[in-house]
């Protein structure tokens, strides 16, 4: 390129912003740069006069990298240009399409859309009304269904079709047909529909369809390995014969397959469109190459790739600290600890600090050891252990069991597992106790008095007499945790519906038991009160460290992608734990694994810390997990260890 606005980007940088005609594949590796050669593209293609930016559409992943692009590009080239670009998330710019045109299938310009707790309650409502069984389907069971369906642009007789004589598939056919019947009644579409529903319009009205292709003279996407087929659809329907398409991406980094994400949308691209040029950006102007060449490392295992390799003009960097404790326990320790060197040296801020992990059940030791080290941190992508759904249903069971006067720890599980005890029978109990002036307890075991309880009195008797079976005898507390757990059904019930998120939930339930197992061992008989106590704790914690941003930051790897911070600690890198135990004998699924791994890594900017334990105590069992195989596939040489104490930590 000549323009000497863009001599600051390297090479291959340059090459993608030259390079402004026909389809093109970026290959992105992590920390490369690739949103500035999107906006400096943008710039070059507005500056040579190739397009208006009202001619532009670039198509972002969150409302947040939209906003972000259009920013710069408003630095770089004025207001106008950045108020006239079409620069959205799919969904954004494909319900601008909708709502000019979608009269034309059948719906007024004046649709709704559904969000997350809509759909949820229709579906409900739609069960009900096909009188199946409710304890048979679980609500986010069956719009995950419903979602992967559109996902790949399968309608409900399609689905229906697909299901055969497989009798369950036909029931959630029968099940998303009258949901979608009724979205369509209520005028209203789901963010899925949203895509399947714009691509379906440019299916009918060829017209419409020329309309937008004659308009955008470029699209630009990003992310793009993280598409579903529908929004591949969609963008080669766009693209049309003009094919000024512009995709970047890294199939190193596709790791949200559970969400419908097609890996195969960026490895076929030069299949899908057979003139496609690729430029792949490989400088990473992030991380120490030491981290980088151990990101390499784990990667090149993976045989379906597009293939590329990191480098820096970065430091070399520090040796990644490779470190094996005895126990979970001492894993969060040394984490603790370490952070705490690490800013007490005043090289480093909390806010600077990451810890990564397979599953939201590990973040429960690592919040522990940061409290008793007066650390303060934030978990973000998942909620912190106690305040998970079913870990704050048992402690209000407990709660209820040591103290009847406890409202709120009643009203949570009154009808938890379903007891048929409703809302309506609820605010009955809430305006008798306000006029008795007492709990909601006591009027329950006094439900004979009352009238308004008459069709709910057996409900009501068999809740009271569970609560008072359940009493508390100094026995251990890991033993009558069970006995709640067991005596109210919980567990069996999530069981019904196994669930990826009920098989989450019974997870964290067994790893609560593991807590209440080794508070038996340390407290030496502490009573159910001091448990509890011992507990809210944790529970308040959020208000106690509360110190603005300045915090260390907790997630799951899934959440840290486009993030990076200067030290990472990746926990549990254990067999079993990472990668998962349920995806060990699965080569795809390990690729995906290895994968999170190599995204996890290139988070790091200057000091990354691997660490495992020998014996780890997780869903109320102790294993002896073998080191991650992803451990191994990084040379010893990046870790600093001598040849003579390998065995020992792979």
């Amino acid at each position: 390129m000549n323009n000497k606005r863009f001599t600051h980007l390297n090479e291959m940088q340059q090459a993608a912003v030259g390079c402004t005609e026909g389809p093109l594949l970026i290959l992105a590796g992590a920390g490369s740069g690739k949103t500035t050669v999107l906006i400096n593209r943008i710039a070059n293609i507005i500056e040579q006069g190739l397009a208006q930016p009202e001619e532009i559409l670039a198509i972002t992943f969150t409302n947040k990298a939209a906003n972000e692009l259009k920013d710069r590009i408003e630095r770089m080239l004025g207001s106008d240009a950045s108020q006239n670009i079409w620069a959205h998330t799919f969904h954004a710019a494909c319900v601008k399409i909708l709502r000019r045109h979608i009269n034309k299938i059948g719906y007024s310009r004046s649709f709704n859309i559904f969000d997350q707790t809509d759909q949820k309650a229709l579906i409900k409502a739609c069960i009900k009304d096909l009188n199946f069984d409710e304890r048979r389907y679980d609500i986010k069971a069956v719009m995950n269904t419903i979602s992967r369906a559109k996902d790949k642009m399968m309608m409900p007789e399609n689905f229906r079709q697909e299901a055969g004589y497989d009798y369950r598939l036909k029931q959630l056919a029968k099940i998303y047909d009258l949901y979608q019947r009724n979205l369509e009644r209520n005028n209203s579409l789901d963010f899925d529909d949203i895509i399947m529903k714009t691509v379906t319009l440019f299916r009918k009205f060829p017209k419409v369809l020329a309309e937008y292709q004659d308009k955008f003279k470029y699209i630009l996407v990003d992310e793009y390995q993280d598409t579903n087929m529908a929004q591949y659809i969609l963008i080669k329907q766009l693209a049309g014969e003009r094919r000024n398409l512009y995709v970047v991406g890294d199939d190193d980094q596709s790791i949200y397959k559970f969400r419908g994400a097609t890996i195969e949308n960026i490895l076929n691209f030069e299949k899908h469109f057979g003139d496609a040029k690729v430029v792949k950006l490989e400088q990473n102007y992030r991380s120490t190459q030491n981290i980088l060449n151990a990101a390499n490392s784990v990667i090149k295992e993976n045989l379906d790739r597009k293939g590329k390799k990191l480098w820096t003009a970065n430091d070399t960097g520090e040796h990644i600290e490779l470190v094996c404790l005895t126990n979970e326990k001492e894993e969060a320790k040394f984490i603790a600890e370490n952070v705490g060197k690490l800013v007490n040296s005043g090289v480093y801020t909390y806010s600077d600090f990451a810890l990564l992990y397979r599953m939201n059940a590990q973040s429960r030791n690592l919040e522990e050891a940061f409290i008793q080290h007066n650390i303060p941190y934030k978990i973000v992508g998942g909620l912190r252990f106690y305040d998970r759904k079913e870990i704050k249903d048992i402690v209000s069971y407990l709660k209820l069991i040591h103290n009847k006067n406890d409202n709120l720890a009643l009203k949570r599980i009154i009808n938890v597992p379903s007891r048929k005890i409703g809302k309506t029978t609820v605010e009955h109990l809430e305006e008798i106790a306000k006029m008795a002036n007492c709990s909601l307890f006591e009027v329950i075991e006094k439900a004979d008095d009352f009238k308004s309880l008459e069709k709910a009195k057996a409900k009501l008797v068999g809740f009271k007499d569970l609560i008072n079976s359940l009493a508390y005898n100094d026995e251990k507390i890991a033993d009558f945790m069970e006995e709640v757990i067991g005596s109210t059904g919980y567990i069996k019930n999530l069981e019904e519906e196994m669930t990826l998120e009920n098989m989450a939930r019974i997870e964290n339930m067994k790893e609560f038991l593991s807590i209440a197992r080794v508070y038996d061992e340390n407290a030496k008989g502490g009573s159910l009160g001091d448990f509890l106590e011992n507990i809210m704790l944790f529970s308040d914690i959020d208000e106690i460290k509360d110190s603005g941003e300045n915090c260390v930051i907790m997630m799951t790897l899934h959440a840290s992608k486009g993030l990076e911070f200067p030290v990472v600690f990746m926990t549990g890198m254990e067999q079993n734990i990472f990668p998962s135990a349920l995806n060990m004998n699965d080569a795809a699924q390990m690729a995906e694994e290895r994968r999170l791994c190599y995204v996890g890594i290139t988070r790091a900017k200057q000091k990354l810390f691997l660490t495992r334990a020998k014996q780890r105590l997780l869903f109320g069992k102790t294993d002896h997990n073998p080191p991650s195989p992803f451990i191994r596939s990084i040379p010893m040489e990046l870790t600093g260890i001598g040849a003579d104490l390998v065995d020992i930590f792979v």
